[in-house]
């Protein structure tokens, strides 16, 4: 991140030399702190005092995401190009190409893993949370669906034989998903047993 020093008559002078220096358009575009305030000095010539600050560009979370995410793309070597799309709450970088499987990963568990680092990239330098879901061609819509669906089909399974139904161990969102899908259902009930990563989801008949 590059910081530099500069000095001018008065604070906003020396905030126009900082906005040439780093190549920034607005005040709004950078960090800035001002070290020494400016002083006229006896007379307003004797002693003297330029303002001094410094300065550096505001970075963008979602654009350090966005260029981690590009730089495992092009180490991978995979045919993979990624589009913006902001949703208030949260930025989707979505996936798109002809590597998607790779990207993917068994159960998405690739996906997920390029999901944390691109967050710890995009927020490593940043008081506030910026949160990013890394999609592809819509396989978080898909994955939830299909899990809703295994819920549903499973806790069929628990009604008709009266006996606790075991998943697989799933990560933390994917858990949560179920327990949503079966938060209403008045035949069953669900919670979590054992340790991460090894955690799953227990349907048992009410």
């Amino acid at each position: 991140m590059k910081t530099v020093k500069v000095s001018g008559k008065t604070v906003e002078a020396a905030i126009t030399k900082a906005l040439d220096e780093l190549n920034a358009t607005t005040k709004e575009d950078i960090d800035f702190k001002v070290v020494e305030e400016p002083s006229k000095g006896f007379l307003g010539i004797i002693g003297s005092r330029e303002a001094v600050l410094e300065a550096s560009l505001k970075i963008d979370p979602v654009a350090e995401g966005l260029h981690f995410l590009q730089q495992v793309i092009a180490d991978m070597g995979v045919n993979v190009e990624v589009k913006t799309q902001e949703t208030g709450k949260e930025t989707i970088l979505s996936l798109t190409g002809d590597d998607l499987g790779v990207m993917i990963g068994k159960r998405g568990k690739t996906l997920d893993s390029l999901q944390y680092l691109v967050n710890l990239a995009a927020n490593r330098y940043t008081d506030r949370y910026y949160r990013i879901i890394l999609d592809a061609e819509d396989y978080r819509k898909r994955r939830r669906e299909a899990l809703e669906q295994l819920a549903d089909r499973l806790a069929l399974k628990a009604k008709r034989t009266g006996e606790k139904v075991f998943l697989e161990p799933m990560v933390s969102r994917e858990r949560k998903i179920i327990h949503a899908a079966l938060q209403k259902n008045n035949d069953v009930q669900t919670y979590s047993d054992g340790t991460d990563p090894h955690r799953y989801v227990v349907i048992a008949p009410k």
